[in-house]
């Protein structure tokens, strides 16, 4: 099983604002624009799948929680 590198979320997320600042600046031109469009999407995608890890752990860690309270010791 592949293991995916982890990401620093907010890092990741201040790149992200970084990048959209300087497309709406309309300081880039065109080529520009679209490879920053392209790496804003891929700043985008893992941000979306840090989310998406973050709730799997808390949806796991809620259904344990449960699972102790129903089955006391």
């Amino acid at each position: 099983m592949a293991k995916t590198k982890a990401i620093d979320f907010e890092a990741t997320l201040a790149e992200l604002e970084q990048l959209v600042q300087r497309m709406e600046s309309g300081e880039l031109n065109l080529e520009d624009s679209l490879k920053a469009f392209e790496q804003g999407m891929e700043l985008s995608k893992n941000c979306q799948q840090a989310l998406s890890e973050a709730e799997q752990k808390v949806q796991i860690l809620l259904a344990n929680e449960n699972q102790d309270a129903t089955n006391p010791l």
